[in-house]
């Protein structure tokens, strides 16, 4: 069994059709997940809900989904949340807030976004030095504490960083990095940027393994048009996602949230 694994899309109409015409070319997948945070950014949040639903992919809610859903449009919401709220129908926010916190999409294969209790925080990763690195094994023991005994293959999203662990005596956790957004910064104390390093769409395919076989996991990056997403980001005035989707870095200069 294939399953493709979508993550972060963030309104990034051109890197999703990219990863989709991507997966199409490579055979296709028996199933295709996508583990959330699908529409908040300054991009196309309509267009991409609007193609997601078309595609009716078992999906899970992200952080950025459940604030565009339900948050009020304040000066606490942060600018992508606001400018995709403002661009989906209530019938699509109701939708993205109905979406399940954890779904077990084969046996002993469980999707969350960022962790299986938690849809904000991170699972695999610390902040060192303002950076996003990759969490001693012993937090990532203690924040997989809720998850199912049975599970043996756990995918997540939510860092936007492509992460491999296998848990000692314990499941296989799988990142397969940001479609959408290469790069942002968070000012939620302490303050950090996550940065993939290029402007790569990213997604993975997991083969499932059977009689003796073991399971294989791919990272994938596919180049697409991400000059036109940054234009697209500048245009609606987020100078910060504009450099991020043209380099995978963010500006030392960002301060905004993404």
């Amino acid at each position: 069994m294939r399953i493709a694994v979508l993550a972060d899309i963030h309104g990034n109409v051109l890197a999703l059709d990219a990863v989709l015409e991507d997966l199409a070319q490579r055979g296709g997948a028996d199933l295709t997940v996508n583990l959330g945070d699908s529409v908040s950014g300054p991009l196309w949040p309509r267009e991409t809900m609007e193609r997601l639903q078309a595609l009716n992919l078992p999906t899970v809610r992200g952080n950025h989904d459940r604030r565009v859903a339900a948050d009020p449009p304040d000066e606490t919401m942060w600018a992508s949340d606001i400018y995709a709220q403002k661009r989906l129908t209530q019938a699509q926010r109701d939708t993205l807030l109905a979406q399940p916190l954890t779904l077990e999409i084969a046996p002993g294969v469980i999707a969350f976004h960022a962790r299986p209790d938690h849809d904000e925080k991170y699972l695999l990763d610390a902040v060192t030095d303002g950076h996003l690195v990759r969490a001693p094994l012993a937090a990532i023991r203690r924040r997989l504490k809720t998850l199912d005994p049975a599970c043996r293959i756990a995918l997540c999203g939510h860092s936007h960083r492509a992460e491999l662990i296998r848990i000692p005596n314990g499941p296989v956790i799988f990142n397969p990095g940001s479609i959408g957004c290469p790069a942002y910064d968070d000012d939620t104390p302490p303050a950090h940027v996550s940065e993939q390093g290029s402007p790569h769409a990213r997604y993975g395919i997991v083969t499932l393994g059977g009689a003796g076989r073991q399971d294989r996991f791919e990272m994938i990056a596919v180049d697409y048009d991400h000059e036109a997403a940054a234009r697209q980001a500048e245009d609606a005035g987020r100078a910060e996602w504009a450099h991020g989707l043209r380099t995978g870095f963010m500006p030392e200069a960002a301060q905004r949230h993404d």
